[in-house]
């Protein structure tokens, strides 16, 4: 299932809506890639608020994400992680290292923006 991606400012919003096969998750790495150059997007937020499964492929393909996306030129974040999920990456030793995390939506906008506003001080 294709995951929806929107344009928001300088920003994009991909809104995971049910469980993804692995192909699907590629597919998401290969769409936000593409976006970020096309929009010249400086941030990407990954909402995953629905997922109540977290395993290592799907943890993987977010770290590779974040990390394409900082080569592209833009800075990823990923939203609403579930409790039970963040426990159960915990336990199984998954981390998303270096990509930041916030509890939702909200949050996550006001981390890109004040990332974005820093790098353009030269911070």
């Amino acid at each position: 299932m294709a995951v929806p991606i929107l344009k928001q400012g300088d920003m994009l919003i991909a809104s995971i809506q049910s469980d993804l096969s692995d192909e699907d998750l590629e597919k998401l790495r290969d769409d936000v890639a593409e976006r970020v150059g096309r929009f010249k997007s400086l941030g990407v937020i990954i909402d995953v608020s629905i997922l109540d499964v977290m395993d290592s492929f799907a943890t993987r393909m977010l770290r590779t994400i974040g990390d394409t996306t900082k080569l592209r030129g833009a800075k990823t974040v990923i939203v609403g992680i579930q409790p039970e999920v963040a426990i159960a990456m915990v336990q199984l030793g998954l981390t998303l290292d270096g990509i930041p995390t916030a509890l939702d939506l909200e949050e996550g906008l006001r981390l890109l923006k004040i990332s974005i506003t820093e790098r353009h001080r030269g911070n």
